[in-house]
């Protein structure tokens, strides 16, 4: 996806010094906009988030030596571990979901600047 969006935002700066009319340029200038915040959200999903305080996550338990893990292992985290995970699925997904969004809403944009300069 962010290929994606950086080729349509490539193609319509290319366009961008085009006598095109007003419409056409201000349906542009929204999908640079909608693909920029949808590439932005994109790079949000997949950047890591290491602050893991609880103890269901790596970053906790790189923190800690081997014997402490051992330690803590004799007890069942797997409720833990899958509220954590599913969590961050969650915030993963619903980004996701979001910059898609915006990129079909920029599409759209794309599509009307296109008709517009006919």
């Amino acid at each position: 996806m962010l290929a994606f969006n950086g080729a349509v935002i490539a193609g319509l700066f290319g366009a961008a010094d085009k006598q095109l009319p007003l419409p056409c340029r201000a349906a542009g200038g929204i999908a640079i906009v909608a693909l920029a915040a949808s590439a932005v959200l994109l790079l949000l999903v997949v950047r890591p988030r290491l602050a893991g305080a609880d103890r269901a996550s790596f970053p906790y338990w790189a923190r800690h030596d081997a014997q402490r893990i051992r330690a803590e292992m004799c007890e069942d985290r797997r409720p833990d571990r899958i509220r954590v995970l599913s969590q961050i699925a969650l915030r993963k997904f619903v980004g996701l979901r979001r910059a898609i969004d915006l990129s079909l809403a920029a599409i759209a944009f794309v599509v009307f600047a296109a008709l517009a300069a006919l």
